[in-house]
């Protein structure tokens, strides 16, 4: 039986590429109903539909509810809560630039979301909450990081509010997840569509990657396992973004009417903020840092606050980190385990010959040489 069986879940930003992911993979774990928040009218539309869908036929089909729910409305949200069992926080404004032009709006989505899923839960006596955040959050150059960081920090520092309810707080915190929006991938095929240039910001760039599939199904094993307080860092591949722009052109390019081997890759420059190497766990945060099976647990920095917590897993590899976990180019795929990769998920399969693809804004396609 699952971990999930019989109990009510909430997802917010439940429309969002994770947040419909996890109510997907959570109508195989047979929940007792399963919430929907999103700010989306449309998009909350069509994932209800979907679900109605996927509950035809089952033997036991699992209630939904989908709602349009904004996380900055602490009423709703109060609402929304009630009889839920545990909740899956996604929802938040997660693009970089547009958080550095609307730095009020990140942190009244960011923060002040944050703090009104920490008090809707307590409210109503949550048994768990699950915060899911970004690399971005170590060592933060921008808006949205700190906003996320400040979230990691106000889910740990909760665990010390419930008082005497049994409420549980934890984070999740992990890279790129290649093909969702926001993504390279659909930026690079869109390029390549049009045949090219291919723009890359920095030659030397590298990334933690996971599938979409496997990133929610973590979140779904943190949420299990969660003591409070921690942060929950999923081990990752790693790869070169150059690498990634050549199988692409190498896969994509033919089909579309282009030479791959004459295909232009433009180096542009290194966005304001953008690191050449991703962070998933500081040099600092190793110290409070124990190693699990697929992950690794970064346990709250100011631990006689959180005393009473035990924090034992099951899966437990080792109690010392060394190092700070970190996309070092020394442990990055090659190009050829990189296509093997993107073959064995069908990561490329959207963008293929069958899978049209629309061209960017203000581009038009070029023919062949």
């Amino acid at each position: 039986m699952s971990f999930f069986s019989d109990r009510t879940i909430l997802v917010t930003g439940a429309c969002g590429t994770v947040g419909r992911e996890l109510v997907r993979q959570l109508l195989d774990c047979q929940p007792r109903e399963i919430r929907a928040i999103d700010t989306n009218e449309s998009e909350i539309f069509f994932l209800e539909q979907e679900l109605q869908t996927a509950n035809r036929g089952r033997p036991h089909p699992v209630r939904t509810l989908c709602q349009i729910g904004d996380i900055r409305d602490r009423d709703k949200l109060n609402r929304m809560f009630s009889g839920v069992d545990i909740v899956l926080h996604t929802a938040a404004l997660k693009h970089v630039i547009l958080c550095e032009r609307a730095p009020f709006d990140a942190v009244q989505t960011n923060i002040i979301g944050v703090r009104n899923i920490i008090e809707a839960a307590l409210d109503n006596d949550v048994e768990r909450v699950i915060f899911t955040s970004s690399d971005k959050a170590v060592n933060p150059t921008n808006v949205m990081g700190t906003s996320k960081l400040m979230g990691e920090r106000l889910f740990t520092a909760a665990n010390s509010l419930k008082m005497q309810r049994r409420t549980i707080f934890s984070s999740t915190r992990f890279g790129n997840v290649l093909g969702s929006r926001g993504s390279v991938i659909p930026i690079f095929a869109r390029q390549i569509a049009a045949g090219g240039p291919v723009t890359l910001t920095d030659s030397r760039m590298t990334r933690f990657i996971m599938t979409l599939e496997e990133s929610c199904r973590l979140v779904l094993a943190a949420a299990e396992k969660a003591r409070g307080g921690e942060v929950f860092v999923t081990k990752m591949p790693v790869i070169q973004i150059a690498d990634l722009a050549r199988v692409m052109i190498d896969e994509l390019a033919e089909q579309h009417g282009f030479s791959a081997a004459r295909m232009p890759v433009t180096e542009i420059g290194a966005k304001p903020g953008e690191k050449l190497y991703e962070e998933l766990m500081s040099d600092e945060e190793t110290r409070r840092t124990v190693e699990l099976t697929e992950m690794f647990a970064v346990l709250p920095a100011f631990r006689s606050v959180y005393e009473e917590i035990s924090y034992d897993y099951d899966d437990l590899v080792s109690r010392t980190v060394e190092n700070a976990y970190v996309s070092s180019p020394a442990n990055a795929m090659s190009k050829e385990e990189l296509a093997l990769w993107c073959r064995r998920h069908d990561l490329l399969a959207p963008w293929l010959k069958d899978a049209p693809i629309l061209p960017m804004p203000g581009t038009e396609r070029k023919r062949a040489a």
